[in-house]
């Protein structure tokens, strides 16, 4: 936990530094939202990775583009948690993008609450782990 997923336009691919992000949004969580890095996930979409994915924007002018970061956490965080969160990861968003004065950009940053009472998870533990791996913390 916490669990990030980032939909982005396709014509974006090489404006959107996708793993530049991933490594600076889990500290920003972990700092913010008082999680562990090792519980995060980020997983990135766009209309390229699935054929029958469709993305219309604003009139539908190719040259509207769209990021969009939803963040879902264990529920418990006060709102003034959840919007430093918000402002941090699209201030990482607008870092991790390069010009593109070819594109309008909207970028988004939606953060939602998992209920902790019923939220549930288990780590499968890597099978020839050494002694000195320290367990994964997932319960943030």
């Amino acid at each position: 936990m916490p669990h990030t997923t980032v939909e982005f336009s396709s014509d974006l691919g090489s404006v959107f530094d996708t793993a530049g992000f991933a490594e600076d949004l889990h500290p920003t969580i972990a700092s913010i939202a008082d999680a562990s890095v090792e519980g995060c996930k980020t997983r990135f979409l766009h209309p390229g990775f699935v054929d029958t994915d469709y993305l219309h924007i604003a009139d539908g002018s190719p040259r509207h583009a769209m990021i969009h970061v939803e963040i879902a956490l264990l529920s418990g965080r006060t709102t003034d948690v959840k919007r430093e969160l918000g402002q941090a990861v699209l201030a990482l968003v607008r870092t991790h993008t390069a010009p593109a004065p070819a594109f309008r950009i909207q970028m988004s940053v939606e953060i939602r609450e998992l209920d902790r009472e019923t939220y549930a998870t288990h780590v499968e533990p890597v099978r020839d782990a050494s002694p000195q791996d320290a367990p994964v913390r997932d319960d943030a």
